[in-house]
Protein backbone atom coordinates (compact mmCIF):
# COMPACT_ATOMS: atom_id res chain seq x y z
CA UNK A 1 0.00 0.00 0.00
CA UNK A 2 1.37 3.27 -1.33
CA UNK A 3 2.02 5.63 1.91
CA UNK A 4 1.08 9.44 2.06
CA UNK A 5 2.48 12.00 4.49
CA UNK A 6 0.62 15.17 5.36
CA UNK A 7 1.98 18.00 6.94
CA UNK A 8 -0.82 20.58 8.06
CA UNK A 9 -1.46 22.48 11.33
CA UNK A 10 -5.31 22.97 10.23
CA UNK A 11 -6.41 19.41 11.15
CA UNK A 12 -10.24 19.68 9.90
CA UNK A 13 -8.31 19.96 6.84
CA UNK A 14 -5.70 17.73 7.06
CA UNK A 15 -8.47 15.19 8.22
CA UNK A 16 -10.63 15.73 4.61
CA UNK A 17 -7.31 14.86 2.79
CA UNK A 18 -6.83 12.00 4.66
CA UNK A 19 -10.49 10.88 4.28
CA UNK A 20 -10.35 11.26 0.59
CA UNK A 21 -7.20 9.07 0.12
CA UNK A 22 -7.77 6.48 2.43
CA UNK A 23 -10.72 5.82 0.40
CA UNK A 24 -8.89 5.30 -2.57
CA UNK A 25 -6.52 2.92 -1.28
CA UNK A 26 -3.85 5.09 0.66
CA UNK A 27 -2.40 5.26 3.81
CA UNK A 28 -1.86 8.26 4.60
CA UNK A 29 0.17 9.64 7.99
CA UNK A 30 -1.40 13.22 9.43
CA UNK A 31 1.73 15.68 10.91
CA UNK A 32 0.74 19.46 11.86
CA UNK A 33 4.15 20.90 13.20
CA UNK A 34 6.99 21.52 9.83
CA UNK A 35 10.09 20.72 12.29
CA UNK A 36 8.79 16.91 13.29
CA UNK A 37 6.94 16.77 9.39
CA UNK A 38 10.56 17.11 7.85
CA UNK A 39 11.63 14.67 9.96
CA UNK A 40 9.34 12.15 9.22
CA UNK A 41 9.46 13.39 5.06
CA UNK A 42 13.54 12.95 5.36
CA UNK A 43 12.50 9.06 6.85
CA UNK A 44 12.32 7.97 3.28
CA UNK A 45 9.37 5.79 3.47
CA UNK A 46 6.86 7.71 1.96
CA UNK A 47 5.65 7.43 -1.96
CA UNK A 48 4.74 11.22 -1.98
CA UNK A 49 4.04 14.22 0.27
CA UNK A 50 1.64 16.84 0.63
CA UNK A 51 2.74 19.84 2.73
CA UNK A 52 0.97 23.32 3.75
CA UNK A 53 3.26 26.47 3.33
CA UNK A 54 2.27 27.91 6.73
CA UNK A 55 3.26 25.67 9.55
CA UNK A 56 5.02 25.99 12.83
CA UNK A 57 8.14 25.21 13.15
CA UNK A 58 9.86 25.10 9.76
CA UNK A 59 7.36 26.27 6.66
CA UNK A 60 6.49 24.04 3.63
CA UNK A 61 9.06 25.70 1.45
CA UNK A 62 11.82 24.63 3.66
CA UNK A 63 10.08 21.69 3.86
CA UNK A 64 9.56 21.01 -0.09
CA UNK A 65 13.95 22.54 -0.02
CA UNK A 66 15.15 19.86 2.33
CA UNK A 67 13.16 16.78 0.96
CA UNK A 68 14.22 17.45 -2.81
CA UNK A 69 18.12 17.91 -1.94
CA UNK A 70 17.52 14.08 -0.54
CA UNK A 71 14.75 12.33 -2.31
CA UNK A 72 13.03 13.30 -6.11
CA UNK A 73 9.24 11.65 -5.09
CA UNK A 74 5.98 14.12 -6.02
CA UNK A 75 5.54 17.20 -3.76
CA UNK A 76 2.24 18.68 -3.63
CA UNK A 77 1.84 22.23 -2.04
CA UNK A 78 -2.07 22.57 -0.62
CA UNK A 79 -2.14 26.11 0.17
CA UNK A 80 -4.09 29.22 1.18
CA UNK A 81 -1.46 31.51 -0.36
CA UNK A 82 -2.95 32.23 -4.16
CA UNK A 83 -0.05 34.80 -5.46
CA UNK A 84 1.67 33.62 -8.57
CA UNK A 85 5.12 34.20 -6.80
CA UNK A 86 4.05 31.68 -4.14
CA UNK A 87 3.36 29.54 -6.58
CA UNK A 88 6.36 30.22 -8.22
CA UNK A 89 8.82 30.02 -5.44
CA UNK A 90 7.15 26.65 -4.49
CA UNK A 91 7.93 25.52 -8.00
CA UNK A 92 10.97 26.80 -7.45
CA UNK A 93 12.48 24.80 -4.47
CA UNK A 94 11.27 21.72 -6.22
CA UNK A 95 7.55 21.32 -5.95
CA UNK A 96 6.04 18.77 -8.72
CA UNK A 97 2.48 20.84 -8.23
CA UNK A 98 0.71 23.86 -6.18
CA UNK A 99 -2.95 23.60 -5.51
CA UNK A 100 -4.70 26.52 -3.72
CA UNK A 101 -7.55 26.54 -1.00
CA UNK A 102 -10.27 25.73 -1.21
CA UNK A 103 -10.00 22.94 -2.90
CA UNK A 104 -11.95 19.46 -4.45
CA UNK A 105 -10.43 16.68 -2.82
CA UNK A 106 -11.71 15.00 -5.96
CA UNK A 107 -8.95 17.11 -7.83
CA UNK A 108 -6.48 16.38 -5.14
CA UNK A 109 -6.61 12.41 -5.53
CA UNK A 110 -6.46 13.26 -9.21
CA UNK A 111 -3.48 15.27 -9.03
CA UNK A 112 -1.73 12.43 -7.07
CA UNK A 113 -2.58 9.49 -9.32
CA UNK A 114 -1.23 11.50 -11.70
CA UNK A 115 2.65 12.26 -10.19
CA UNK A 116 2.14 8.64 -8.63
CA UNK A 117 1.98 7.20 -12.54
CA UNK A 118 4.03 9.75 -13.78
CA UNK A 119 7.36 8.85 -11.02
CA UNK A 120 6.66 5.32 -11.21
CA UNK A 121 6.99 5.29 -15.00
CA UNK A 122 10.09 7.54 -15.15
CA UNK A 123 11.29 5.14 -12.34
CA UNK A 124 10.46 1.90 -13.72
CA UNK A 125 11.48 2.30 -17.81
CA UNK A 126 14.06 0.45 -19.43
CA UNK A 127 16.88 3.35 -21.30
CA UNK A 128 16.90 2.64 -25.02
CA UNK A 129 20.79 4.07 -24.48
CA UNK A 130 22.78 4.40 -21.38
CA UNK A 131 24.14 7.86 -21.87
CA UNK A 132 23.37 11.50 -23.74
CA UNK A 133 26.42 13.75 -24.14
CA UNK A 134 26.33 17.17 -25.20
CA UNK A 135 29.32 19.24 -25.04
CA UNK A 136 30.41 19.16 -21.00
CA UNK A 137 26.54 18.17 -20.22
CA UNK A 138 26.13 13.72 -19.86
CA UNK A 139 22.77 12.39 -18.98
CA UNK A 140 22.70 8.72 -17.97
CA UNK A 141 19.30 7.71 -18.19
CA UNK A 142 20.07 4.30 -16.59
CA UNK A 143 20.49 5.84 -13.28
CA UNK A 144 18.69 9.08 -13.80
CA UNK A 145 21.89 11.33 -12.89
CA UNK A 146 23.11 14.25 -14.74
CA UNK A 147 26.58 15.78 -14.70
CA UNK A 148 27.71 19.14 -15.79
CA UNK A 149 31.79 18.56 -16.24
CA UNK A 150 32.31 15.57 -14.09
CA UNK A 151 30.36 16.82 -11.63
CA UNK A 152 26.37 15.56 -10.37
CA UNK A 153 24.18 17.80 -10.21
CA UNK A 154 20.48 17.37 -8.60
CA UNK A 155 17.48 17.39 -10.77
CA UNK A 156 13.62 16.89 -9.79
CA UNK A 157 11.24 14.29 -11.60
CA UNK A 158 9.62 16.90 -13.62
CA UNK A 159 13.22 18.31 -14.51
CA UNK A 160 14.75 15.34 -15.13
CA UNK A 161 11.87 14.62 -17.77
CA UNK A 162 11.89 17.95 -18.99
CA UNK A 163 15.97 17.43 -19.19
CA UNK A 164 16.61 14.53 -21.13
CA UNK A 165 12.93 15.20 -23.57
CA UNK A 166 14.76 18.37 -24.82
CA UNK A 167 18.30 16.77 -24.79
CA UNK A 168 16.93 13.70 -27.04
CA UNK A 169 15.40 16.21 -29.47
CA UNK A 170 18.24 18.72 -30.12
CA UNK A 171 18.40 21.67 -32.13
CA UNK A 172 13.90 21.18 -32.27
CA UNK A 173 12.38 24.09 -31.41
CA UNK A 174 9.53 22.86 -29.04
CA UNK A 175 6.33 25.61 -28.07
CA UNK A 176 5.65 25.76 -24.03
CA UNK A 177 2.32 24.25 -24.88
CA UNK A 178 4.07 21.22 -26.91
CA UNK A 179 6.38 20.92 -23.56
CA UNK A 180 3.77 21.16 -21.02
CA UNK A 181 1.38 18.30 -22.94
CA UNK A 182 4.57 15.93 -23.26
CA UNK A 183 6.17 16.17 -19.42
CA UNK A 184 3.38 16.85 -17.28
CA UNK A 185 0.09 15.51 -19.97
CA UNK A 186 -3.49 16.52 -20.01
CA UNK A 187 -4.23 15.20 -16.72
CA UNK A 188 -2.28 17.78 -15.09
CA UNK A 189 -4.20 20.99 -13.59
CA UNK A 190 -1.57 23.69 -13.79
CA UNK A 191 -0.84 25.57 -17.10
CA UNK A 192 1.90 26.49 -19.42
CA UNK A 193 3.29 28.90 -16.84
CA UNK A 194 5.39 25.74 -15.20
CA UNK A 195 7.27 25.13 -18.06
CA UNK A 196 9.22 28.54 -18.06
CA UNK A 197 9.81 27.55 -13.95
CA UNK A 198 11.17 24.78 -15.05
CA UNK A 199 13.36 25.65 -17.33
CA UNK A 200 14.53 28.63 -15.21
CA UNK A 201 15.71 25.91 -12.87
CA UNK A 202 17.50 23.66 -15.19
CA UNK A 203 19.65 26.41 -16.43
CA UNK A 204 20.59 27.33 -13.20
CA UNK A 205 22.06 23.63 -12.55
CA UNK A 206 23.25 23.19 -16.01
CA UNK A 207 24.22 26.22 -17.68
CA UNK A 208 27.54 28.04 -16.64
CA UNK A 209 25.94 31.29 -17.36
CA UNK A 210 21.85 30.84 -17.23
CA UNK A 211 21.66 34.14 -18.18
CA UNK A 212 23.62 33.28 -21.66
CA UNK A 213 22.11 29.78 -21.97
CA UNK A 214 24.32 27.63 -23.64
CA UNK A 215 22.34 24.79 -23.97
CA UNK A 216 18.56 25.71 -23.75
CA UNK A 217 17.74 28.79 -25.21
CA UNK A 218 14.56 30.50 -25.67
CA UNK A 219 13.27 31.79 -29.02
CA UNK A 220 11.32 34.82 -27.87
CA UNK A 221 7.59 34.00 -29.29
CA UNK A 222 8.21 30.59 -30.24
CA UNK A 223 9.50 28.44 -27.41
CA UNK A 224 12.48 26.25 -26.53
CA UNK A 225 15.80 24.89 -27.82
CA UNK A 226 18.05 22.44 -26.95
CA UNK A 227 21.16 23.55 -29.24
CA UNK A 228 24.00 20.62 -29.36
Amino acid sequence: MKQILIIEDDINIAELEKEYLQLNGYKVEIIQDGTEGLKKALMGTYNLIIVDLMLPGKDGYEIVRDVREKYEIPIIIVSARSEDIDKIKGLGFGADDYLTKPFSPAELVARIKSHMLRYERLSGNKPQFNIISHKALEIRTDSHKVFVNGKEVILTTKEYELMIFLASNPNIVFTKDQLFDRIWGEDYYGDTATVAVHIQKLRKKIEKDPGNPEYIETLWGTGYRFNS
